[in-house]
């Protein structure tokens, strides 16, 4: 029987998503990723797949090594179940408040957190930043010594070309995060790779398999690891192809 592009859409989008995810983790130009397990500056398969194993393990909400509506189901049940504080079958408006609350107070220890790595991260860019500056390792810098970074972006032209990639790079990202066409196109071309038999579910294998697709672009001298510059490689073809798809997108809606 025919499964409906509908459902298949609402019951393993979030594989969709992760595996989009996964994408985008192993195209990051940070030495730092999550997926680069030993530190090494380069990501394996190996280490790829270990990382997506723990996602896909989430959504498998059933343990039965599919994704599909019956893990929905089983999400939904267990939402229930967490809501239903006095497990009498029925929500109260009371429960549902609290649930609400318990919510909130999750979104804002895991913004916390979020907010305590970024601050970390830019004392240590700070802390390298400053290190270049200081061409004599005097521990302090000099006034040519800080002047020296600007006069060398100004004899390369470099300043307002950057500045320009970076709006535009904030405009890009901006749409993504918020949830735009871009991530939508992303994780419906991820959906479609990954359902390979189209029958609305994805198995370990087809998870697996996407990975693993993902993972060969990447690595362009096929080595089996990906690097710093693959990764800043997938990045730029990434970035160019959503590109591409947003011209070609406005030059038909334009002639309609």
């Amino acid at each position: 029987m025919k499964t409906p592009t509908k459902t298949i859409a609402l019951t393993i989008s979030v594989a969709a998503l992760a595996l989009a995810g996964g994408s985008a983790a192993l195209a990051q130009t940070s030495d730092r990723t999550k997926a680069d397990a030993n530190g090494d500056g380069q990501v394996t398969l190996a280490e790829m797949q270990t990382q997506q194993a723990a996602m896909f393990a989430r959504m498998d909400a059933n343990s039965d090594g599919v994704i599909d509506a019956a893990d929905r189901t089983a999400r939904q049940a267990t939402r229930f179940a967490a809501m239903d504080a006095d497990s009498d079958g029925e929500v109260t408006r009371a429960e549902m408040q609290a649930a609400g609350e318990a919510r909130r107070a999750q979104r804002q220890a895991r913004q916390q957190e979020r907010m305590a790595e970024r601050r970390e991260k830019m004392a240590e860019r700070g802390a390298a930043r400053f290190a270049r500056l200081d061409t004599d390792n005097s521990g302090g810098l000099s006034q040519a010594e800080m002047n020296a970074p600007r006069e060398a972006r100004a004899d390369r032209g470099e300043r307002g070309d950057r500045a320009e990639r970076r709006g535009k790079r904030g405009d890009r990202m901006g749409r993504m995060g918020r949830g735009g066409r871009g991530g939508r196109a992303m994780g419906g071309m991820m959906l479609r790779m990954a359902d390979t038999d189209k029958d609305g579910a994805i198995n370990r294998a087809e998870f697996d398999d996407a990975i693993a697709m993902r993972f060969a672009r990447v690595d362009a001298d096929g080595n089996g690891a990906i690097t710093t510059e693959e990764r800043q490689a997938a990045r730029t073809q990434m970035r160019t192809q959503m590109r591409e798809r947003m011209q070609q997108r406005r030059a038909g809606q334009a002639q309609q």
